[in-house]
């Protein structure tokens, strides 16, 4: 059995009291140890038989494997998805929620193709022994053979070896992964360009091509490339959280801030800043980021820069086609390679308003400032208090309603100490505290989200026609043969309540799912869910919206649906499936 580090540190549960033996070796010459080593806890057997391959644990009395904690993965960076033996669930107080557990023994079983290469392999695993104490994560390392059923340990410097002989053989083939790196790029630019007509970000933009009317249209290109920068600088943030909480093991995918009531709650003080300034009953300057102006006394390029960055956060919410390719090849790539993924992406959003500020042609077509710019500002107000509307009711969703009065309280605070801020007394010690005391109320409306807003958990959705998801229920209704169709959703992803609402949410697909005898199950990634998050990684995608179209009787993996779904599209897919009951 392959050894990982030396030394190994065991960590209590919470529950531990300071008192438990926490040795797993003699105090003295005389001492027993008090919990085994790992590789006497959990003994690893692992073989090659019937095209799949075996790893096998036998778990020592009082002690467990947890289901969740095992993660294969190939020295080419593949993560594979094994079925596992039967588990038990229990609340865990460790992890402190209700986890798959191993006791006896765990069984992982990984189909192989007849034409697998050979490969090594990391198998990840952890355990907790019954007394109150928990070991960190162990790993194994095999070579594995399908050509001779082999599986054999080897260390952990043989499979780093076998991971650059892989890297060296995909430089050797420069020209395909080259080639295949631009189509991403593509794409993710495509993407990008197609993410200012999503509703989240278009009245930004439009915001920002009304601030070009009134600017010196010499220096216009200057706008757009602080307006370039601000967006850039937006998406390497994304990049970099992303690659950071995948590295260390957490569930994350674009749109994976959004899961967290706090952000969502500072999207709406943010929006409901936006419009109280658009409707011009809040003077922050002659533009919507005056603030920045007022911070750098500049003509007006660091509020092109904070609009860039503002565009960018509010389009986190949306998802563009091509998008998702894109996204979810670079999350599996090396950093540099995934960082350049997302900064192609983010080019793409800017482009359109780069291209306007470098045409003059297109800039001739742009009205003159005058005193119809104040009103469309002031219409441009509603969109944004509809978005901030919108993130409420998402806002519900996560945390319940009570959380949306704690929100408008805080909103009300705000606008409140913004009133009081315009409507300051003349005396200089009335005015200090007035000042005072608007600053108070937005301390308080700060902390309420903080102090109030818990999230309420992961989401199980089940209506008249669609059933929670769960990889136990997909399984068993594939057994079934029958179709499944899979929606992989989110309440603040924009583009999957469009596509419910215009096509699955139609009388005519809800008869094709009747008359076909459809199974439709739900995942919903408002909260975040592990389940969710693991199935979006098998297919290669970072967030929602995912279609998933599993044709019946098929034991293949699923056909991957567009994210902008059409009616005709999906009403074909059923026929060709069902191609002996005609037309719906």
């Amino acid at each position: 059995m392959a050894h990982g580090a030396d030394t190994i540190e065991l960590v209590p549960p919470k529950s531990a009291s300071p008192a438990s033996g926490l040795s797993i070796g003699p105090q003295d010459d005389e001492a027993e140890p008090e919990f085994l080593p790992v590789t006497e806890a959990y003994m690893l057997s692992t073989w090659v038989r019937d095209g799949s391959l075996i790893l096998h644990w036998d778990v020592e009395p009082g002690y467990y494997l947890y289901q969740e904690q095992f993660a294969l993965t190939t020295d080419t960076g593949v993560r594979l998805t094994p079925e596992f033996s039967d588990s038990i669930k229990k609340y865990d107080e460790y992890f402190e929620k209700d986890m798959a557990l191993h006791f006896g023994s765990a069984t992982l079983t990984v189909p192989l193709s007849a034409d697998t290469a050979p490969f090594n392999l990391k198998i990840r695993s952890q355990g907790c022994a019954e007394a109150g104490l928990c070991y960190p994560p162990y790993d194994n390392y095999l070579h594995v053979d399908p050509t001779d059923s082999s599986a054999d340990p080897i260390d952990a410097a043989a499979f780093e070896s076998g991971a650059s002989n892989a890297d060296n053989r995909a430089a050797s083939s420069d020209t395909g992964s080259s080639a295949g790196l631009w189509a991403i790029l593509l794409l993710a630019l495509a993407g990008g360009v197609i993410l200012n007509l999503m509703p989240c970000v278009f009245p930004v933009l439009s915001i920002k091509v009304l601030s070009l009317t009134g600017a010196d249209r010499q220096r216009a290109h200057h706008h757009g490339w602080a307006y370039t920068a601000g967006i850039l600088a937006s998406f390497a943030g994304f990049a970099a959280l992303l690659l950071i909480a995948r590295a260390s093991g957490e569930a994350a995918g674009w749109g994976f801030q959004l899961q967290s009531p706090l952000v969502i709650a500072a999207l709406v003080y943010l929006f409901v800043l936006m419009g109280l300034v658009l409707s011009g009953l809040v003077n922050m300057g002659n533009s919507l980021m005056g603030v920045g102006q007022r911070l750098t006394q500049s003509n007006g390029m660091t509020g092109s820069f904070f609009t860039g960055v503002l565009a960018a956060v509010v389009a986190s919410p949306c998802t563009a086609p091509f998008m998702g390719v894109a996204l979810g090849y670079a999350l599996t790539q090396p950093a540099a390679t995934a960082l350049l993924v997302f900064m192609a992406l983010g080019f793409g959003m800017a482009l359109p308003l780069l291209v306007l500020c470098y045409v003059p042609a297109l800039m001739r077509h742009l009205p003159s400032p005058g005193p119809w710019m104040d009103t469309l500002k002031q219409l441009l107000a509603f969109p944004i208090y509809l978005t901030a509307l919108w993130l409420l009711w998402v806002l519900g969703h996560q945390a319940g309603s009570d959380a949306i009065v704690i929100l408008l309280l805080g909103a009300l605070l705000f606008g409140f100490a913004t009133w009081l801020h315009q409507h300051r007394p003349s005396g200089a010690g009335a005015r200090i505290a007035v000042n005072a005391a608007a600053i108070s109320l937005v301390a308080i409306a700060l902390m309420l989200p903080f102090v109030a807003i818990k999230s309420t958990g992961y989401r199980n959705v089940s209506t008249d026609h669609w059933q929670p998801y769960n990889a136990e229920t997909l399984a068993q209704l594939r057994a079934e043969g029958r179709g499944v169709f899979v929606n992989l959703t989110a309440d603040w992803c924009v583009t999957c309540l469009t596509n419910e609402a215009v096509v699955l949410g139609t009388e005519e697909i809800k008869q094709a799912f009747n008359n076909y005898n459809i199974a439709t199950l739900k995942g919903d990634w408002t909260n975040g869910d592990p389940a969710i998050t693991k199935l979006l990684n098998e297919y290669q995608r970072s967030g929602v919206p995912l279609y998933l179209w599993f044709a019946p009787g098929s034991s293949e993996k699923a056909i991957i649906l567009p994210q902008l779904l059409r009616k005709k599209h999906l009403l074909d897919e059923f026929r060709s499936s069902y191609p002996t009951k005609g037309n719906t």
